[in-house]
């Protein structure tokens, strides 16, 4: 992993983009952050708009990820933003355009082409920019997926041990074989879905979340489309990752003396 370029934000968080085998990224990290202090981490999923056409949303995310003493990054997804372009997703794409320019039904060939090779492709990046991430004296973990992909958010779930909590936005195509990877997820997860989301189908995303095998499973589902989240949904998502990610403090982190023993 390498950085390339580092900058202080007004509330003291800093952000630094960088590359991990030619893959861009950025990880924002609260002021607090230091190896004495390490911090855990959400990794903030992508849509396939791109980095930078996401970064306002992005960066507003990671500033309220910092401001509850995490923090942030993010890699861009294979095929999308700044990456070479990949053949097989673009003629996913222009399929999918073609069926809902003609308003007919999105057929499972074209989800499952649109999303099995991106999902293959994208968690094993992320799990490699885990590795690097966590190799830094000032992020220790736990960590937590938020956003992005439904699809791998669902498939790190089941194959990423250090991911203990996971915030899904049910807003994209599901294939099937997603469904039979959701079964085998077992950590807390907190799902938003918007009722009236003109890119997903909601029945799917009902579907999806019953499939589930978390003991600890919560759906929060808000009237209005796709960019419509209200800001009380963030805040909720927000309370769910500070629930599951802030370590609980031993008498030690006050310099306390423990019973019979020494400071």
């Amino acid at each position: 992993m390498h950085f390339t370029s580092e900058r202080r934000l007004d509330d003291g968080v800093l952000e630094r983009e960088l590359t991990l085998s030619g893959i861009p990224g950025i990880l924002w990290t609260p002021a607090s952050a230091s190896a004495s202090a390490p911090v855990p981490l959400i990794l903030l999923g992508l849509q396939p708009l791109g980095l930078r056409r996401m970064y306002p949303r992005l960066v507003a995310r990671a500033r309220r990820a910092t401001a509850d003493g995490f923090a942030a990054a993010t890699i861009e997804l294979p095929g999308s933003g700044d990456r070479p372009r990949w053949d097989v997703l673009e003629r996913a794409r222009a399929d999918l355009r073609r069926a809902l320019d003609a308003g007919e039904p999105v057929s499972d060939e074209i989800i499952e082409a649109l999303t099995l090779p991106l999902v293959d492709k994208a968690v094993p990046e992320a799990q490699g920019a885990l590795d690097a991430l966590l190799s830094l004296p000032e992020i220790g973990g736990p960590v937590g997926y938020s956003g992005g992909v439904i699809s791998i958010g669902v498939r790190l779930a089941v194959v990423e041990p250090r991911i203990v909590a996971a915030g899904l936005f049910a807003g994209s195509f599901v294939p099937r074989a997603i469904f039979e990877d959701a079964r085998q997820v077992t950590i807390p997860l907190h799902v938003l879905l918007q009722w009236d989301d003109e890119r997903n189908d909601r029945q799917s995303a009902l579907d999806l979340f019953d499939a589930f095998g978390s003991k600890e499973k919560t759906l929060q589902a808000n009237m209005g489309g796709h960019t419509g989240v209200p800001q009380f949904a963030g805040e909720d998502a927000a309370a769910f990752f500070t629930r599951h990610l802030s370590r609980p403090r031993s008498p030690l982190d006050d310099g306390a003396r423990l019973p019979g023993g020494d400071s």
